[in-house]
């Protein structure tokens, strides 16, 4: 792979370099950050007028130069190819705002960028035919109450399709490529309680050029459906009911009468253990399905079922780690997958017919992300690593080439050399019962006889996994703090297979907060690591994670940040949209039920709060949905109350995390003056 180097493309980067205070004014104006200042030597950096900050010292504004080039990172990644043309439509950041989607017209050619709102835009796709429009989602303020949209390529005119009172996902075009799939929830504001008590996905067949004319497929009960698939003849889809990270249903759904049917676990089946099902497509003679399940294993193996004969076939069985996604090409009988092993994501080949696995030709070194199969059986995917945030490459298998796509350092002056930056480690230590677990680490070069602060970072979900890859602005944390970051992947997470992912549910949820109390041990005995400046830092499930690390140890870490973390179930449950509610409650436990209720005011981080002691960040956004406002409210007044320093920070124009790139640098400077002033200080 290439040498990576991230751009700093505004010239006034480079004049800035030249004189620092003057040049950390000049760089905080261009990426739209307010400073405050009486002159250069006593400025510093202030929240925009959407952010709400409180308890959070003096940010310099020397800080906006230090950290430009590790703000500036673009990842790439690939959406769809053109109908006609060898074109890709894909979702990148070229300007001070979030993703939005761009127009690649040739490998390694300038981008053309084809949305501009405040907040990100990072799904679309071309009409099939003539690719002569785009539909694409977006929402408003992190609300995640996504709309679709038409976006005419000719005049660039743009069309809203959907009614905003509702949440919408877009899904697959049918095969002969005038209709697509939409699917609607409703939302708890248009519920007049505030709260439903059944909710419902409407599925719905759209003509984009003709909106009102929409036609709804069915009500389907419950908000946990996807991964909607057609037949070849457009008369059936398939689809997948989610009801947990252990367990979706596979129904087939009769498009012109709504009507399904039960296909898997197969209907009658009883006494069995759940079955989780994903990546549900047809064969191209319909007369089987390929999707993945974790039936005959730990893991989730590719199958292929035959629907007359039910006969399974399992293709991955030499595989023991999961396959995470899958493509099949439209034109012939090859099939890409993504296998997850140990969190790197590598590329294998299948031919679906025969369920053979095929050779694959030499790819870069890196992380394969989203596949998407061209005409010619060219398959473009993307691929980060240490070095690089997410470039597209396209693999044509018949020369057996590999070719890059974008590079994000053409057309930059300045820039940042990423060769050196450090590859993760896998690290395993044993918990409280003896159990092996594992996770990452990204450590700096140390002197002997010194040792390095940490900064334990916990991923969310719960059924997430920290995965090899590119750390973003973390390694500025790593690079020029010289911080060692550990992303823990805990008993809940995914990739270690279906009765690991079990190992945190309902009553079991402290054993994961066990599983780090175990890591600070093995801290301890690391020559190069310094146990006495450990902080802890999580989003979403990993912010309650931070929280409970907070009350169970904290003489053990130094501070922890808290990102729209979760403070009290019981809250969390009440107040989450409701179309996610019973999803959660299938992991965390059910809320009304006195004795889990109990238990989950026993073990709530808001119930404990006194007994947080070390500094506290906490960041929310006002219109999350997932974790609401008065999770993070809750838990800064009572820790407040510990004459504990708090640190808030809110932003009323964001949700489930800050998407927006003004808000998400201040946060990123206050997270570093925080980790400045508390875990790199020594006694």
């Amino acid at each position: 792979m290439v040498q990576r180097k991230v751009v700093l493309s505004d010239r006034a980067a480079s004049t800035a370099s030249k004189n620092w205070r003057a040049g950390a004014l000049i760089m905080a104006a261009l990426i739209g950050l307010p400073v405050q200042a009486q002159n250069v030597d006593t400025a510093f950096l202030a929240p925009n007028k959407h952010l709400t900050a409180e308890g959070i010292p003096p940010i310099p504004a020397d800080l906006a130069i230090k950290t430009a080039a590790y703000n500036d990172f673009r990842g790439r990644a690939l959406l769809e190819w053109h109908p006609t043309r060898r074109e890709m439509l894909l979702s990148t950041r070229t300007k001070g705002v979030g993703v939005q989607l761009h127009l690649l017209r040739a490998p390694m050619g300038e981008l053309e960028q084809l949305t501009d709102f405040p907040d990100p835009v990072r799904r679309g796709t071309f009409e099939p035919k003539s690719g002569a429009y785009i539909v694409f989602e977006r929402d408003e303020g992190g609300s995640e109450a996504n709309q679709l949209f038409r976006l005419d390529l000719a005049d660039r005119k743009i069309t809203l399709l959907t009614d905003p009172k509702e949440k919408h996902s877009s899904g697959e075009w049918n095969h002969a490529g005038d209709k697509m799939l939409l699917t609607s929830i409703q939302l708890d504001k248009t519920a007049g309680a505030g709260g439903r008590a059944e909710v419902t996905t409407g599925l719905w067949l759209l003509d984009p050029l003709q909106p009102d004319g929409k036609r709804k497929i069915a009500d389907l009960p419950g908000g946990g459906w996807g991964n909607f698939a057609w037949s070849p003849n457009d008369k059936t889809l398939i689809a997948g009911e989610y009801k947990s990270a252990n367990e979706t249903n596979v129904w087939l759904i009769d498009v012109a009468t709504g009507a399904r049917r039960q296909l898997l676990p197969a209907p009658g089946r009883k006494n069995a253990l759940p079955i989780a099902h994903g990546n549900m497509t047809f064969s191209h003679d319909g007369q089987s399905v390929l999707l993945t399940s974790d039936q005959a294993g730990e893991f989730q193996q590719l199958v292929k079922i035959n629907l007359g004969t039910g006969k399974t076939q399992i293709l991955t069985r030499h595989i023991n780690w999961g396959v995470a996604s899958v493509e099949l090409s439209k034109f012939s009988s090859r099939l890409a997958g993504v296998v997850n092993r140990d969190g790197l994501a590598e590329l294998r080949l299948f031919d679906a017919v025969t369920g053979r696995e095929l050779p694959r030709p030499a790819i870069p070194l890196g992380g394969v992300g989203r596949t998407r199969w061209r005409q010619t059986d060219e398959l473009g995917f993307t691929l980060n690593s240490a070095r690089s945030p997410g470039e597209i490459y396209s693999l044509n298998l018949s020369s057996g080439k590999a070719e890059q796509w974008t590079d994000q350092t053409v057309g930059g002056a300045g820039a940042l050399d990423t060769s050196k930056f450090v590859d993760q480690q896998i690290i395993r230590w044993k918990s409280f019962d003896g159990r092996s677990i594992s996770g990452l680490m990204a450590k700096p070069p140390t002197r002997p006889g010194t040792r390095l602060p940490v900064l334990i970072s916990i991923h969310g979900g719960p059924e997430g996994q920290a995965t090899i890859g590119f750390l973003g602005r973390n390694n500025y944390l790593v690079n020029e703090m010289g911080i060692a970051l550990i992303q823990p992947n805990v008993r809940g997470s995914t990739g270690f297979g279906k009765s690991f992912l079990k190992l945190d549910n309902g009553y079991k949820r402290e054993d994961s907060v066990k599983d780090i109390g175990a890591l600070f041990d093995w801290i301890a005995a690391q020559p190069d690591l310094d146990p006495t400046r450990v902080a802890v830092i999580g989003g979403s499930y990993g912010g309650y994670m931070s929280l409970a690390v907070a009350t169970h140890y904290p003489d053990r870490i130094v501070g922890a940040i808290d990102v729209v973390g979760i403070s009290n179930f019981v809250s969390f449950l009440e107040r989450t949209e409701s179309y996610r509610r019973d999803l959660r409650r299938v992991e965390y436990g059910d809320e009304r039920i006195p004795e889990m209720r109990a238990f989950m005011e026993k073990i709530a981080p808001l119930n404990n709060a006194h007994k947080i002691t070390k500094p506290l960040f906490v960041v929310q956004g006002k219109n999350d949905p997932r974790v609401p406002l008065n999770e993070a409210e809750q838990i800064v007044a009572r820790v407040r109350q510990n004459n504990t320093p708090v640190w808030y920070l809110m932003a009323d124009n964001e949700g489930h995390g800050f998407a927006r790139k003004p808000n998400a640098d201040f946060y990123f400077f206050a997270q570093l003056r925080f980790l400045e002033q508390y875990l790199l200080k020594r006694d």
